[in-house]
């Protein structure tokens, strides 16, 4: 029987994204802040990684950035 190898998602902490996004911090709690102008519904929500720690699913950041609109 093959065995399967899957790798645990990958958590990204504030200044991966930040570094993989080109946006500020202030920016992206803007794209999750529902009374925000800069609010956005498809930005990926922070995971809890312990009591005082968020972070985003790499995958979940890649999909986002991958369906972003062209200009």
């Amino acid at each position: 029987m093959p065995v399967s190898h899957q790798t645990a998602p990958k958590i990204l902490r504030m200044k991966q994204v930040r570094e993989r996004l080109g946006l500020s911090r202030s920016t992206i709690y803007d794209r999750m802040n529902e009374h925000s102008p800069r609010y956005d519904a498809t930005f990926p929500k922070p995971v809890r990684i312990g009591l005082c720690a968020v972070g985003w699913i790499e995958a979940s950041l890649n999909d986002w950035i991958e369906n972003r609109p062209s200009c």
